[in-house]
């Protein structure tokens, strides 16, 4: 079948252990199995492809391996049969890797929907009326009646981390999630103020692979306009202390400056000797989104190569990267590595390396500002983020219930403050070296040789790079908890080991990023293989042929609309190159078919 692009729903905490059945203990005939036979015949009596997407063609592999265990196979089969690539063995393997996926908890729902939208008739499902709704009700003639519009699609759910991670977190990260109102608002707080928190520890680092790495986390929360992610903004003011006083020495930096400068001006001329003042680096924390590439690293070196993009609408980055001028991606991929930075200042007529970068970056935004920014999956940038799939609740929020004596504001202002105590004693101190115990790095090797190999399996080999990278988040996570323990601790020892509970932890929240960064991947425009245009030469000698003779040839030109004339200096062209080889008078042999057929035959063998 032809690659599909694929929603992982995987890794959930405490997963179903599916049966496995014989012919012995067969489940009996349910209304579920006679329903799904019913509408199966329908599908077959219509020929309809009712899954032409690979999302909802997993899912329908799911909702029956869960169900039916092996039993759903042969239905698998009977549904997949009308798909145009349809391939026997490759649905097998499909149903192979849904068995062991243990379902995911996709139900028969799913595919009663799909069936349903394709034009099928499920109106077998008796036993399992649709609930009344004033959404399927309309008006006629005055009086109300149940809609004949099909059902909309049921929301896909995306899981949040589980609750027994919060109580188990430092207690900062505690007081920053305790004014949330939902588990996305939890989630979302706790994954804002890591990411900010991480563009502030440029002492605490770590052995990764062999490299020296730092804290430094790429995230995106997505969702549809007003879900609540705009709550994350608060994570900001956790780090707006350090930003301030960086703005502080550029300032007292800028006054020095201008009166060496007036000195300057005054003696320049008079005295030999006299040097004109350097102008000072404009030192802050939050670098803006909206910048020439020129700018955004000039900014980033002026800080000491480290720097936090936030910003609550992911498109000002994405325009940015469109942009002639401001165009930074390269370098913005490179710093999650800490790769070198290299760039012009046509100012001062130097080029500027920016050694070990360290970048942080906080984005929001809908799933269309993902696209914006993230054209395709096989794009970079995907890979290095940690993607965050907000739920959307339709129900009334209490926007005046409030845990908070004089708002957010002051409650973040306070924390960012606690937080600033803590930045300013790793600063005084020298670099601290954070270790995961032998025994966590046996676990973390397990954890994510099991999630590869899983999603190799599902997804192919394009998801690789985001699992990997996910590893690296995970070890980021660890060093960022351990360094806020400090703040209960207090041992400034230059030694950082992870505690236990902050390890267990992070594997449980990458086991749900996972799951999220599979929806956005998903959601992502396939890039499209544009056709290769063959020009009329190609086309001509495609259309020959093994064996022909003169008169061939030309009926195959005429074909082509191409003219005689020009037919015979293609052949005359064809047998100088050897692709022709003209064993007497008018008698041809087309060797590129001899050749098409060799390679057929390697690769058969």
């Amino acid at each position: 079948m032809q690659k599909k692009t694929f929603n992982p729903l995987d890794w959930m905490e405490n997963p179903t252990q599916q049966q496995q059945l014989t012919e012995q203990n067969l489940p009996p005939v349910t209304d579920n199995n006679s329903d799904v036979e019913k509408i199966i015949k329908n599908i077959e009596a219509n020929q309809i492809d009712i899954a032409p997407n690979y999302n909802d063609w997993i899912n329908i592999g799911f909702a029956f391996a869960d169900e039916f265990g092996e039993t759903g196979r042969n239905l698998f089969h009977r549904v997949s049969q009308y798909y145009s690539g349809y391939n026997s063995k490759e649905c097998d393997k499909q149903f192979d890797n849904c068995l062991r996926s243990k379902g995911q908890g996709v139900s028969l729902k799913s595919f009663f929907f799909l069936a349903k939208q394709a034009g099928v008739s499920i109106a077998t499902q008796s036993h399992n009326p649709r609930p009344f709704s004033l959404a399927n009700r309309k008006q006629k003639n005055g009086v109300e009646q149940e809609s004949s519009h099909p059902e909309e699609q049921p929301r896909e759910v995306m899981p949040t981390f589980p609750k027994s991670i919060y109580p188990e977190l430092p207690e900062f990260l505690q007081q920053v999630v305790a004014i949330a109102t939902s588990d996305e608002e939890k989630d979302i707080l706790l994954l804002g103020s890591l990411v900010a928190i991480s563009a502030c520890l440029p002492k605490v680092y770590g052995i990764y692979d062999g490299k020296k790495v730092f804290s430094n986390l790429f995230l995106f929360v997505t969702a549809q306009a007003s879900a609540g992610k705009g709550r994350m903004v608060h994570c900001r003011q956790l780090v707006n202390p350090i930003h301030k006083e960086l703005r502080e020495e550029a300032k007292l930096h800028k006054q020095h400056y201008e009166l060496d400068l007036a000195e300057y001006n005054a003696k320049k001329g008079k005295e030999e000797g006299v040097e004109k003042p350097a102008r000072p680096p404009e030192k802050m924390l939050f670098i803006p989104a909206n910048n020439s590439s020129t700018g955004a690293y000039q900014l980033l070196g002026d800080s000491d190569g480290k720097g936090l993009i936030f910003e609550t609408e992911g498109d000002t980055l994405a325009h940015a990267f469109k942009s002639d001028y401001g165009n930074y991606s390269d370098g913005f991929r490179k710093a999650f590595h800490h790769e070198t930075i290299s760039y012009y200042r046509r100012t001062d007529r130097e080029f500027v390396d920016i050694e070990s970068p360290c970048l942080s970056t906080v984005l929001s935004g809908t799933p269309k500002q993902v696209s914006a920014l993230i054209p395709n999956a096989e794009n970079g940038l995907f890979s290095r983020f940690i993607f965050y799939y907000m739920n959307v609740n339709p129900v009334w929020k209490n926007v005046f219930a409030s845990t908070t004596d004089n708002g957010l504001d002051d409650y973040f202002e306070d924390l960012g403050n606690q937080f600033y105590e803590l930045y300013k004693l790793l600063k005084n101190n020298g670099e601290f070296q954070f270790h995961l115990t032998i025994d966590q790095q046996d676990q973390f090797n397990k954890f994510f040789e099991e999630i590869q190999s899983k999603y190799i399996n599902l997804q192919g080999l394009d998801y690789m790079a985001t699992i990997r990278r996910l590893g690296l988040i995970a070890y980021r996570f660890c060093m960022l908890f351990s360094a806020l323990r400090i703040l209960e601790t207090g041992d400034m020892t230059n030694k950082l080991v992870c505690e236990e509970r902050d390890f267990q932890a992070t594997l449980k929240i990458i086991k749900v990023l996972v799951v999220h960064s599979g929806k956005v991947f998903s959601e992502l425009p396939a890039e499209e293989q544009k056709p290769s245009r063959k020009n009329r030469k190609e086309k001509f000698l495609q259309a020959l042929p093994k064996n022909f003779n003169r008169q061939k040839y030309l009926e195959v030109a005429k074909t082509l609309k191409i003219p005689s004339k020009t037919a015979e200096g293609y052949i005359t062209s064809f047998i100088k190159s050897n692709l022709i080889h003209r064993e007497q008078q008018d008698n041809y042999i087309n060797l590129s078919i001899e050749e098409t057929e060799e390679v057929k035959e390697v690769k058969e063998e």
